[in-house]
C-alpha cells in the first residue's frame, strides 16, 4: 500500500478526536483522556511532528513523532478505526518508520504500547521492535501498565 504523508491540519485533527474504537480498544478514544484530548486539540495541527497519513484520498491515520534526545526519536501513532485488525498495521507500521528515519536520521526509536495491546506489540515486534522495559502511566483516570519498545536503526540498511 502507498502512503502520503502530509502535516496533520485541524480538520483531521477533528476527525481523530472523533473517532470511537470497538471493545477493549476503546481506551484509545480520544475522549478516554481529557488531558490529552486537550494536548492532541491544542498541539497537533500544523505541527510538524504531527503527520496525517493517506492512501490516495482515504485518512488511514497519523504519526507523532518526538525526538527525545540526539538520535532517539519516540513515535506515537493512531489508526482510523475503520481499518484496524485488518492486516494494514505493519504496513501502516513502516510507512511511519521510514517517515521518522527521513525526517531525523535517527539510530534508534523508541514507542510506548498499552500492555493488553498484544495485537499492537505483534505489529510492532514483528517490524524489528524489543520490549525493553515495563512502566505504570497514569491515563484514562486509571493507572495502566505500558510496555516501552525500542528499535535500533541502521542508517545504512534501512528498511
Amino acid at each position: 500500500m502507498n502512503y502520503h504523508f502530509e502535516m496533520m491540519n485541524k480538520e483531521e485533527v477533528e476527525k481523530v478526536i472523533s473517532w470511537k474504537y470497538e471493545g477493549i480498544y476503546a481506551f484509545y478514544d480520544m475522549e478516554a483522556d481529557m488531558e490529552d484530548l486537550r494536548e492532541f486539540r491544542d498541539d497537533a495541527a500544523e505541527n510538524e511532528n504531527y503527520w496525517s497519513v493517506y492512501q490516495k484520498d482515504l485518512f488511514v491515520g497519523f504519526f507523532n513523532f518526538n525526538e527525545q534526545q540526539i538520535g532517539q526519536v519516540e513515535i506515537g501513532l493512531g489508526m482510523n478505526p475503520k481499518l484496524v485488525g485488518q492486516g494494514y498495521g505493519l504496513n501502516f507500521l513502516m510507512a511511519g518508520i521510514q517517515k521518522a528515519i527521513a525526517l531525523y536520521q535517527p539510530s534508534s526509536l523508541t514507542m510506548a504500547v498499552a500492555e493488553f495491546n498484544k495485537r499492537a506489540i505483534k505489529v510492532y515486534q514483528k517490524a524489528g521492535f524489543i520490549p525493553v522495559k515495563t512502566f505504570i502511566q497514569h491515563t484514562n483516570g486509571g493507572t495502566y501498565p505500558f510496555i516501552s519498545m525500542k528499535k535500533e536503526v541502521d542508517l545504512h540498511h534501512s528498511i
